[in-house]
């Protein structure tokens, strides 16, 4: 089995083997550390693009955009508004399907007009557990994966990130706003501003990785089971509460096995 330094060289040679590259820039720990990577092997020929929408927060843009102008790499913020995919309000099984493939293609488009001719994303190895169904959008389209080839799961990429002093190693996992919400529930604007100021909520208060799930007017947060105690202290039930009472909520829960990614996808059929 290859180390992780081996495998980190192998990212390094398969991005110089493109000679120019658009990564989609989401500011998270994954696409974070590949475009560093990629600006490190590839320098002004690696650009950044990211989708600009009511489901992605305003606090991971400024992020995405102060890591761009600190580390002088070229960034381009493309509208990319998932609502207005004919379908996507619906949000069906192949929600993420509809909106990678629209994203993708714009980038495509943005790259091509730069003469560019890799596209590049940050899934890795631990995205094949799960049901995914954007990297179906990422293989029709012809979009690269560096980091599922090189074979680096989520602990090596936070590690690597670590030692190129990266802020994102030890980031919390985010994924858009849409993923929400129950299959089949309509997402509106309302509904996503919901989540995003609950989650922001909670985020402010000091808790690290959250999610708040929307099931109609009920919000279910997912922390992590050593923070449950957090949440239940006098004063931070009461105020979270409180908040999400405002903002719409009707009822608010506690899921009791804590957070995991896709939580949601756990009554799909197998």
């Amino acid at each position: 089995m290859p180390t992780t330094e081996e495998k980190y060289q192998k990212l390094r040679e398969d991005l110089a083997a493109m000679g120019a590259v658009a990564v989609a820039f989401s500011g998270g720990v994954d696409s974070t550390f590949l475009l560093r990577v990629a600006h490190d092997v590839l320098g002004d020929k690696a650009i950044a693009v990211t989708a600009a929408s009511c489901s992605f927060p305003a606090r991971e843009m400024k992020e995405a955009q102060a890591f761009c102008a600190q580390n002088g790499i070229e960034h381009v913020v493309c509208q990319s508004e998932e609502l207005d995919i004919d379908g996507f309000r619906q949000n069906p099984k192949n929600r993420c399907y509809l909106c990678k493939h629209e994203l993708f293609e714009k980038i495509w488009d943005i790259a091509r007009a730069r003469d560019i001719g890799f596209v590049a994303e940050g899934s890795n190895t631990d995205d094949d557990g799960d049901y995914r169904p954007g990297l179906m959008a990422v293989k029709e389209l012809g979009v690269s994966s560096p980091l599922r080839k090189a074979d680096l799961c989520k602990g090596e990429i936070r590690a690597l990130s670590k030692a190129l002093g990266l802020a994102t190693w030890n980031k919390q996992s985010f994924s858009c706003l849409s993923s929400r919400f129950v299959y089949g529930e309509t997402i509106s604007e309302e509904k996503l501003s919901m989540v995003d100021k609950a989650e922001q909520l909670l985020l402010d208060l000091g808790f690290h990785q959250v999610r708040v799930r929307i099931h109609g007017t009920l919000a279910r947060i997912e922390l992590r089971p050593e923070e449950f105690g957090k949440l239940l202290a006098d004063g931070v039930r009461e105020q979270v509460y409180e908040k999400l009472k405002e903002w719409g909520f009707s009822y608010v829960t506690m899921d009791l096995l804590g957070y995991r990614t896709g939580s949601m996808n756990e009554t799909l059929a197998p």
